[in-house]
């Protein structure tokens, strides 16, 4: 099949690196890329292994005339079988402009599940409610990526009987243990063996909820003797960040954190850690960091967020969000199960075993083509 994607932006994002994963992994059908906005780094990646990206550089949260115009055309020009949206922007715009070029086969992606006034810009919000009208039309599919997103957005129109969920998927190839590179970072970083290290990939930003891991450590380190340090991994999670170091400063966790910034060896750095953390407090609909935290055979804990626990099963630890007394006691249980050798290797191995059988890239494929095939 021919499938032409249309994505909103090529940032640093969710549903963008699953996207990117998508179309690298999939050699059986013919995939290009259109992004409203940016290439982004995403983007050069996608070019770098031939994949044809088209960038319209409209600015945030605004269409311009030219902009549309060039989708069109490239919509016309491209002739795919299916148009396979990303996000809300993306879905709106991408949907009514391929239906104007003649094309039925359409399918939406949500890659979100928290749309708090709050929260989420008014164009945004708009953008949701004129989805939610147009779903009953305009879109043949509408895949979530979890479950909770299903939820939430038919309580908000979108028409449930053409929703299906399809979880992300991941290349255990690629997210796998490093045990060789766990040493060399430690050291890198100065985390000797004995130390319990917890780490947290994610970008800065509210839903992320750093305050909250950050008062977590705070408790941490009141409850637990033992050694242990945590190590943050992410955009704007560096030493240029003041609001974040004056977090840090107040709790009396400074000399706990080591800030890392942006990395790419994720693998590697998962293989480092003894757990990873996740102490959002909304908008995770899918978050991909659980699962390749879990393909590598590191354990987690979550908030419940999104489908974070579903991820998870039994194999970590699941705690409220906006309570960093329950993540501090998720923490302390962690550590003091390191004592228990025997127990934590099982741990470790149902983890991987856990993504490999459920959220593996080729079973997302294969739904994926199965559900474009349905719309042909």
């Amino acid at each position: 099949m021919r499938v032409l994607h249309i994505i909103t932006d090529f940032d640093d994002g969710g549903a963008q690196a699953v996207l990117c994963r998508f179309v690298t992994a999939d050699r059986n059908n013919e995939h290009q890329v259109i992004s409203l906005m940016n290439i982004g780094a995403y983007g050069e990646r996608l070019i770098d292994v031939g994949i044809k990206v088209h960038a319209l550089d409209m600015p945030k949260s605004r269409l311009t005339i030219a902009g549309v115009i060039k989708l069109y055309q490239l919509i016309r020009q491209i002739d795919a079988d299916i148009i396979q949206t990303w996000m809300y922007h993306s879905d709106f715009i991408g949907g009514i402009v391929a239906r104007i070029a003649g094309k039925k086969a359409v399918v939406w992606g949500i890659h979100n599940t928290n749309l708090d006034p709050a929260k989420t810009s008014t164009s945004t919000r708009a953008i949701v409610r004129a989805c939610g009208f147009l779903s009953k039309t305009l879109p043949l599919k509408i895949v979530s990526c979890s479950q909770e997103g299903v939820k939430v957005h038919a309580a908000l129109g979108y028409q449930s009987q053409k929703m299906v969920v399809i979880p992300n998927g991941y290349d255990i190839s690629e997210f796998a243990p490093q045990p060789d590179r766990r040493k060399q970072l430690r050291d890198l970083w100065q985390i000797p063996e004995q130390t319990t290290l917890f780490g947290m990939v994610a970008r800065w930003n509210p839903q992320k909820d750093h305050a909250n891991l950050i008062a977590a450590l705070s408790q941490l380190q009141e409850r637990v003797q033992s050694p242990w340090h945590c190590v943050t991994i992410g955009s704007n999670m560096s030493e240029d960040n003041q609001v974040l170091l004056e977090l840090l400063d107040r709790a009396g966790v400074r000399d706990r954190v080591t800030l890392l910034g942006i990395r790419t060896d994720i693998p590697a750095v998962m293989s480092a850690l003894d757990f990873h953390v996740l102490s959002s407090a909304y908008g995770e609909a899918f978050p991909n960091v659980v699962a390749e935290a879990m393909a590598c055979e590191t354990p987690c804990i979550v908030t419940e967020v999104g489908d974070s626990a579903l991820i998870v099963g039994e194999t970590g630890w699941v705690v409220p969000s906006s309570d960093p007394a329950g993540l501090a006691t998720a923490m302390a249980a962690a550590i003091g199960e390191l004592s228990n050798q025997t127990t934590l290797v099982q741990r470790r191995v149902q983890c991987r075993e856990r993504i490999e059988a459920n959220f593996n890239l080729q079973i997302m494929i294969d739904r994926y083509k199965d559900l474009w095939a349905s719309c042909i």
